[in-house]
Formats: structure tokens, sequence, C-alpha cells
């Protein structure tokens, strides 16, 4: 009798692609220089990156900069092996810009491309979170992308998201709609 195969095993191309793209970023948790300064540059709640208030629009430079982010204690910085300098953010550091749902033996695996370009598979590594920074506002969902850094969800994306969701009964009679990733399960939220 042939045992099942695993999601894993099922999406290993899609899951060695994604690590491969993670693999190719520069070593910024190997460099340790002290906090050189602060520098004026925002990435704001759209993912855009703006530096005295001017977006950066050359996607390569906002490419490179996403690859040295490191976040300490809730503090994010651009890290060189021999400089730091603290950037400010409004919600997430890198933002999703599109999602795919791929399936493959009735299993499915949601991928998501940041607008950097990484490559991101929803899984127990790379968790959807929805987070609120205080009682009363709004909800974000993020997905976790690498080395503690996170990703808002687009709107139209999240939309896609709810679209792919399954409504689950909790024991508790209320309802939360779940998306199903790699063998795993994630909450969006109550439906109530």
């Amino acid at each position: 009798m042939n045992s099942p195969i695993s999601p894993e095993q099922l999406f290993a191309d899609l899951i060695e692609q994604s690590n491969k793209s993670s693999s190719q970023l520069p070593p910024v948790h190997l460099w340790h220089p002290e906090k050189t300064g602060d520098m004026e540059m925002l990435i704001d709640r759209e993912g855009r990156w703006l530096h005295q208030s001017v977006e950066i629009k050359r996607p390569a430079m906002v490419k490179l900069f996403a690859s040295i982010l490191r976040i300490e204690d809730g503090n994010y910085f651009l890290v060189a092996p021999n400089e730091k300098w603290q950037i400010q953010v409004d919600i997430a550091p890198l933002y999703i810009v599109d999602a795919k749902r791929i399936l493959r033996d009735g299993v499915q695996v949601i991928s998501f491309t940041t607008s950097t370009e990484d490559q991101v598979l929803l899984s127990p590594d790379n968790r959807l979170i929805m987070h609120q920074k205080k009682p009363q506002e709004s909800i974000f969902p993020l997905i976790h992308v690498r080395d503690g850094l996170n990703a808002l969800v687009c709107r139209s994306v999240y939309y896609q998201l709810v679209e792919w969701g399954r409504e689950n009964t909790l024991d508790n009679g209320k309802s939360e709609l779940i998306l199903d990733s790699l063998g795993s399960q994630f909450s969006l939220g109550d439906i109530t």
C-alpha cells in the first residue's frame, strides 16, 4: 500500500523556489554594526518607500533597500557591514501585491509576491497574521516573509483570500473564515 504524499512533497518545487529567493539575499544577520543614525526614510502603508517625503520610484533601488532591511526590538534598520540606519515603517516593511492559489491532488498552496519580488508560500514558517495595533483599530492581514519581517496584504489580494477561504464553526458556535495552504489552516478572522 502506498503512503499518501505529503503537502511538502507535492509542492517541493515551489518550496525550493521560495527558499532559493530568500537565500540570494545579503547576509544581514551576520552584520552587527552600531547604529549610525536615523535616516529620513519611511515605508508607508501602501508599501511605498519615501526618502525626505519623496517616493523612490526606481524598483531596483527599493528592492536593494528591502534586501538589507532588518528588525530589532520593533525598530527597522537598513544594515550594511559597517552602517546601520534606522528608518520608519507605518504598518509593515513589505507589501503583498499578488497571490495565486495552486491546487495539486486536492491540496492547495497560496503563493504570494511582494512589491519587491519576494516569493512566499503560506505555511507554518510564513504565517498569516491578523494584526491589530490597538483595540478598536483596524485589523491588518500580514504575512511573515523572513527574519521577523512582515508584509501587509493589499486590499485586492485580501479579497481573493476571502474568496478562497472556507467557513469553520468553532465549539462556541461562532464561525471563522479559514484558509488552507500546504496542509495547514490559517484564520482570516470571525465571520460575525
